[in-house]
């Protein structure tokens, strides 16, 4: 009998053991929260004079902070599709939201073209061009296993098309998907799918990613009551006053899938990164970033394409505030993979992005580019045909070079942004030596 206890003793202390070792040789969980429509310097930790971030500062305070990072482009669907893809809208080339109406359903009635099949065809060929880019869920499930959930803002058909094992969002045009559909209620009415989805992960013993992207702070601006009061006396501008109130509602549902990781013990294995898929500048007639406010959404400048990186990992990421480098979201794909333990040369070589955890490679980096398209697509096969402006960025200069048979009025924009963050004195005709040289940059990273 002694024995006999002893024996199941050590097969206990063995598979205690065996266990402790899977747990530790297990990679991260991944939980990337994409903010949709929000300013650069629209939180506390950033300096915004009245809003309140209380949660995303809790994050940024455990995080490695890059306040220099920038999105490629500044519309929704080519920015999530270069977080998604680790490449520039020129090489993933969903460069804008939809395809144009061109020929024959140029001549319908919008709503009607675009509920057409010939159209649905043609979104469909515009997804495809995806289908030979590794895709970030894909490359975790190939490598190591991962399992995935897709919630929020979704624009490229089924989300297991891009290799989610899961996801709240179905991409069916004939049954209203376009840009999330079903996912959109992610973050307005809570994150129960989400928890659901961790707790299966968990059951099944697999480590999981987590794209959360809900249309927060994006219009419609309805939060609830209680906030826009919180805010209305600050702002003699009522659309304002609703814009800090959505970025409170949304900072509310970071802190509740901060919680969710708390209460699942799950905190120290996983890595969470922030990012925003474009910048926002609320114009106080309401009429929103897009259209209102020239220099946000849609716009080349910091005000539609900059946004704080951040990226927490408890006991292998050091918290510090980074106000130097530049950083780009095209470098999220390269930093999880190599979080995960993806071992692939020849992957690594195919992404032009960097690791933000590798200090000496961020330090090493000497310049950013980004492109800005038309919204409406008019080949969807030829970034150059909706071409509108290229950017470049190098230490403190940034030049914004329209392509004039887009845009036949534009100039050269030469900007010292650390000097003058908001791009209101371009000096490009002073500095023709600097504006040639990021030109020639400009040329050799893409000439359309």
């Amino acid at each position: 009998m002694m024995f006999l206890l002893r024996l199941l003793t050590l097969c206990g202390l063995c598979l205690t053991s065996v266990l402790a070792h899977a747990e530790a040789e297990r990679p991260p969980n991944v939980v990337l929260i994409i903010s949709d429509d929000q300013g650069w310097k629209d939180y506390s930790f950033m300096g915004h004079p009245h809003l309140k971030t209380p949660h995303i500062d809790k994050l940024a305070r455990e995080s490695l902070v890059y306040t220099r990072g920038y999105v490629p482009t500044s519309l929704c669907r080519p920015s999530l599709a270069s977080i998604l893809t680790g490449q520039n809208p020129f090489r993933h080339r969903i460069t804008g939201n939809d395809p144009a109406l061109v020929g024959a359903l140029a001549e319908m009635k919008r709503p009607l073209a675009m509920k057409s099949p010939a159209y649905q065809e043609l979104r469909t060929n515009y997804s495809r061009n995806l289908d030979a880019l590794p895709k970030l869920p894909s490359a975790l499930h190939s490598y190591r296993g991962y399992v995935s959930f897709q919630t929020g803002k979704w624009w490229e058909r089924n989300p297991s098309d891009c290799g989610f094992t899961a996801g709240m969002s179905h991409g069916d045009t004939e049954k209203g998907g376009r840009h999330g559909d079903e996912g959109l209620s992610i973050g307005r009415q809570g994150i129960a799918p989400i928890e659901k989805f961790m707790d299966d992960a968990m059951e099944q013993r697999k480590p999981f990613m987590v794209w959360y992207a809900p249309m927060m702070p994006h219009t419609p601006h309805n939060p609830p009551q209680r906030l826009v009061d919180k805010y209305k006396s600050l702002t003699p501008h009522l659309p304002i006053a609703k814009y800090w109130a959505m970025c409170d509602w949304f900072d509310e549902s970071v802190g509740e899938l901060m919680g969710a990781l708390e209460k699942r013990q799950l905190v120290n294995n996983t890595i969470v990164l922030y990012v925003v898929d474009n910048g926002w500048v609320q114009s106080p007639s309401g009429e929103g970033g897009a259209t209102g406010a020239e220099r946000g959404k849609r716009s080349p400048y910091d005000g539609g394409t900059r946004t704080p990186i951040m990226v927490r990992w408890p006991g292998h990421v050091i918290p510090r505030r980074d106000d130097t480098h530049l950083v780009c979201s095209i470098d999220l794909f390269p930093t999880i993979l190599h979080a995960a333990g993806v071992d692939d040369p020849s992957l690594f070589r195919s992404l032009p992005g960097r690791n933000l955890l590798d200090a000496p490679m961020i330090a090493e980096r000497q310049k950013i580019f980004g492109d800005i398209y038309e919204h409406d697509v008019h080949d969807i096969h030829n970034p150059s045909a909706s071409l509108r402006y290229r950017w470049v960025i190098e230490g403190e200069w940034k030049l914004i070079e329209p392509n004039r048979e887009r845009v036949p009025e534009g100039v050269a924009e030469l900007y010292h942004i650390t000097v003058d963050p908001d791009e209101q004195q371009n000096l490009a005709t002073g500095e023709p030596d600097r504006v040639a040289d990021l030109r020639k940059a400009l040329d050799a990273w893409w000439t359309p």
